[in-house]
């Protein structure tokens, strides 16, 4: 009888390994419930490392939230190349604005996250079990995105705070996670930031990652994400009339940077870059 539950306990074990090889859809789905369960297993194991040094919900968290997180790289085969860190050595506060491709952009934020870097949020992400637990110990800032009124006085609220207790804060312009192998157009909460606590602008573009995360092709693999930190864009002086100017020069920028990382010629979409 031991030998019938040993025996089924090792076919239940190679059962997903089998139909990985046969079903690419569910090979698919399967490392990606393997990386959401990577992802609160590291988180689990980083929010008592963050009470133990620092007692609470602090920015201070984020040094050792990162380094936990970008471990994760290793069991993906996830590789970065990295340029133009050097930008993000500026003195004081500043908006850091990227694109917003998947879920995988977790481990290119950790990758290259400054120190006192907050990220803004949807208020939903407090609620991911221990991920959320760990955004909340980091200072992750959370909107409520079905109440514009109250998204707005909190962007008030975080532009007093950068100044008083001299944060960078990083924001996906596009509003949303985007896959397509393009940028969407921007939303201008992170312009109006800057424009108001009157900090400067960093671009991040991160590479497509079509090649090896696609889920439309049930594609999950290993590979490469080209990162490059842009020079900071100065805002002072700039008041709410410079604010989709500023905006559509952005995206416009960060789009022919993130064609030329991905190795794709660059296409004119011919469309406004600034969404509401």
């Amino acid at each position: 009888m031991d030998l019938w539950w040993l025996l089924w306990i090792s076919l239940l074990f190679l059962v997903p390994f089998i139909l990985m090889e046969i079903s690419s859809g569910f090979k698919f789905h399967f490392k990606l419930v393997y990386y959401c369960a990577m992802c609160l297993l590291l988180s689990a194991l980083a929010a008592p490392m963050c009470l133990l040094t620092n007692g609470g919900r602090t920015v201070n968290n984020m040094r050792i939230i990162s380094r936990v997180v970008r471990t994760l790289k290793y069991f993906f085969g996830v590789r970065f190349e990295v340029k133009g860190l050097e930008n993000f050595q500026i003195d004081g506060p500043c908006v850091i604005i990227s694109n917003h491709q998947s879920i995988l952009d977790m481990m290119g934020l950790m990758e290259i996250l400054p120190d006192r870097c907050v990220q803004i949020a949807k208020k939903e992400l407090m609620y991911a079990g221990s991920v959320g637990l760990i955004t909340y110990l980091g200072g992750v800032i959370y909107i409520n995105r079905k109440r514009t009124s109250d998204a707005k006085s909190i962007m008030a609220a975080v532009a007093q705070a950068m100044i008083s207790d001299n944060l960078k804060v990083w924001i996906y312009p596009e509003g949303t996670r985007n896959n397509s192998g393009d940028l969407l157009p921007f939303k201008k909460g992170a312009f109006h930031l800057a424009l108001q606590a009157q900090v400067p602008i960093i671009p991040v573009v991160y590479s497509s990652l079509t090649s090896f995360y696609n889920q439309k092709k049930n594609l999950f693999t290993g590979g490469t994400v080209k990162v490059e930190i842009l020079p900071k864009i100065d805002t002072s002086g700039l008041t709410e009339n410079d604010i989709t100017d500023l905006t559509e020069r952005c995206h416009q920028t960060m789009r022919q940077v993130f064609f030329r990382l991905s190795n794709k010629p660059y296409e004119s979409n011919g469309q406004s870059n600034c969404a509401q």
